[in-house]
């Protein structure tokens, strides 16, 4: 959100406060409260009709300082907040000096200048950033009040992360406001908002606020980031690392590490689709026709008309299409494969589960009582209150039945789409419970499924997230269309999603929305099967190979077998996400800092610490990538190249570059034909 007319002014509508000196402060054994005014004080008199604003400074954890900014410190308190992992620091220490305020924090020191407000950051005795009385601002537009910070950028800092987003890679220049919606992959909405982002120079920061952040990064001010959120305080975490992945590390201990899913999860997904017609024999037909084809398949997954239309989401197999569930679910595991059903927390009122939970009031309501209804995606549907206690353990009741009889995981859809003109069971606010909804739905099935199956045995397959969800992986990467540029921008959304803590990501191998050519399906082929998961899933056909050419079959053919017999290295990556909070698939910038060729790359990554993976996204099946500095050798090939220089290659559709960094391990299994097995063995 913009507040300036240029440099100089304010927009017609809008007053800004600034603090100008730390007038006054009280330092406690485990923070510092800085009290500081609106304008100088030069006497007593000036106190008189002036406000101020109280700024605490605190740390949760070494290498991590809070900022919080609060105006009129009477506001009532609002839930929720996020679940974080704050004891305190014990390597905490405030030094007061004649014309500074000092407080470190392992590596982190804060300096806060008494005279003219302002806060600088350093890393030891490098500079990372800073906030000045110009900055900090309490600001009124439009009838409504404001409170912002700007931290300041240096010449050549790229900002990164800010959730899945699907625009440019480097966040500099554009406006972003944390709100999760369901706008596809080719705009600048996304499922999946997270207030933290992470630079070039050695730190991240993270806004604690569950509510809408706007962020202008370096766009109304370029030299700035900018963050803003409607209300009387914000508070914000800068967190020091050194090295992209350290400050994520740091991230992650505060806001969660993931979970580390199922061994069989690695394998390939396959989806009956969104709105095609199936039954027990056409899942029989498409099993098959894999097994015929010696094509290796773990999971198989029902989309969401495995429930009868118009009766979404009653959690109930249609009687007309499924009339032996039980039955049909034994004899698919019986043949090896997995079990994952489609779910979403929107009650159509024809739902059988809909009386129930109007009767018990397990659904979300309107201030003046009634049911909170509306017929877009189900007619008449309602919205499951996870703030109910009791309604989470009915709806986790259903699901319960369904694992009962061999389901072993379930896609949680949807989760963007919550209004804010309701009321909640525990009377948290609505507007900060727009994004935070994902988290208690996507916690409510994860917690499920760890109950009935056990500990590294659950997994679920997302959509939205906010912060902290990333404790209950895997996330995949929503609607997108079957063409290149919708191939890249899901590259890029995932890119941006693990810079922000999440491990494990996946997307719809071929897009979702159309039927994509047979080049572009086995070059995506290709691309996702060197992701965490890996899943063929689309809007209206099937995307089993076959039914793009004869080709597509000996592509899956191959990068399956090859995902699978590097599950040894995969699993070990995984292993670090959980460890380390730093994702499977990972931007350039998060293995070579140092090296200023990474900060834009967003068409290639690193598959774990050791693989350079560049997809081909041109029909003419040319790639252009670029090597950091060392020894590359190819994996497919053998060939050992030189690093520190951009290559451009022509691959078939069975290679693409696959480049191993000098000095790696590669451990690669003996196993082609599941990812769950003993890695140890022959490895």
């Amino acid at each position: 959100m913009k507040f300036t007319d240029g440099q100089w002014m304010l927009k017609n509508s809008v007053t800004m406060l600034n603090p100008h000196e730390a007038k006054d402060y009280s330092i406690e054994k485990d923070s510092i409260t800085i009290y500081a005014p609106f304008k100088n004080i030069n006497h007593r008199g000036d106190t008189i009709d002036g406000g101020i604003l109280t700024i605490r400074l605190y740390s949760p954890l070494p290498d991590i300082i809070g900022v919080k900014i609060t105006h009129f410190m009477g506001q009532i308190g609002k839930k929720p907040e996020f679940e974080l992992n704050a004891p305190g620091s014990e390597n905490f220490s405030i030094e007061d000096n004649e014309k500074e305020l000092v407080v470190k924090s392992g590596k982190l020191i804060a300096r806060i200048n008494k005279e003219f407000y302002s806060i600088s950051f350093y890393n030891n005795d490098q500079y990372l950033t800073r906030t000045n009385f110009r900055n900090t601002g309490y600001i009124s537009c439009d009838g409504k009040n404001y409170m912002r910070e700007q931290l300041d950028l240096r010449p050549g800092e790229c900002v990164y992360g800010l959730g899945e987003r699907f625009t440019a890679f480097v966040k500099n220049g554009q406006s972003v406001d944390i709100w999760n919606e369901d706008g596809g992959t080719s705009s600048e909405q996304t499922y999946k908002n997270i207030p933290f982002y992470l630079t070039n120079k050695g730190y991240g920061v993270f806004v604690n606020q569950t509510d809408k952040v706007s962020y202008e990064v370096a766009s109304e001010n370029v030299f700035k980031v900018q963050f803003s959120v409607e209300g009387e305080s914000l508070e914000y975490f800068v967190i020091n690392g050194g090295t992209p992945k350290k400050v994520i590390e740091n991230y992650a201990k505060l806001s969660g590490y993931p979970a580390l899913p199922p061994r069989w999860s690695f394998g390939l997904w396959l989806s009956t689709s969104f709105t095609t017609s199936y039954d027990e024999k056409t899942v029989s037909e498409f099993i098959n026709g894999m097994e015929e084809r010696d094509l290796p398949l773990s999971v198989f997954h029902f989309d969401c008309f495995w429930m009868k239309e118009y009766h979404l989401s009653d959690l109930k197999w249609d009687e007309n299409v499924f009339p032996d569930p039980e039955g049909m679910l034994k004899r698919l595991k019986a043949r090896g494969l997995k079990i994952c059903l489609w779910i979403n927390p929107y009650i159509a009122q024809r739902s059988r589960l809909f009386e129930e939970g109007r009767k018990n009031g397990y659904l979300l309501k309107k201030p003046n009582g009634d049911v909170w209804q509306w017929n877009r995606w189900q007619a008449g549907m309602a919205i499951v209150d996870f703030t109910n206690p009791d309604a989470c353990e009915w709806f986790a009741g259903h699901l319960e039945k369904l694992v009962d009889i061999g389901v072993d995981s379930f896609k949680t859809d949807f989760g963007e789409r919550i209004p804010v003109d309701v009321e909640y069971f525990d009377g948290s606010d609505p507007q900060k419970m727009h994004n935070y909804y994902t988290y208690m739905y996507n916690k409510t099935v994860f917690d499920l499924l760890e109950k009935k199956l056990g500990k590294n045995n659950a997994v679920v397959f997302s959509r939205s997230a906010t912060t902290g969800c990333q404790k209950y992986p895997v996330h995949w990467g929503g609607d997108c269309w079957g063409k290149y540029e919708s191939m890249a921008e899901t590259l890029r959304g995932g890119l941006s999603l693990g810079l922000c803590g999440f491990g494990f990501w996946s997307h719809d191998i071929g897009g979702f929305e159309n039927k994509a050519p047979a080049d572009l399906y086995k070059r995506w082929l290709a691309f996702g099967l060197l992701s965490s998961h890996s899943r063929l899933h689309g809007s209206t056909m099937y995307k089993v190979p076959w039914y793009f050419d004869d080709e597509s079959v000996d592509v899956l053919r191959y990068f399956s077998k090859l995902k699978n017999a590097l599950m040894p290295y995969i699993f070990a990556a995984s292993v670090e996400a959980v460890k380390a909070g730093v994702p499977v698939l990972r931007a350039m910038i998060l293995e070579f800092p140092e090296d200023p060729g990474c900060n834009y790359l967003d068409m290639q990554y690193m598959f774990g610490e050791s693989l350079l993976v560049a997809p081909v996204f041109s029909t003419d099946h040319n790639v252009d990538f670029y090597l950091p500095e060392g020894n590359w050798t190819a994996l497919l090939t053998g060939v050992t190249v030189k690093g520190g220089r951009w290559y451009k290659e022509k691959h078939g559709y069975l290679s693409l570059p696959l480049y191993v960094r000098e000095n790696s391990i590669l451990a690669i299994g003996e196993n082609e034909d599941t990812p769950a097995y003993d890695y140890c063995n022959n490895v």
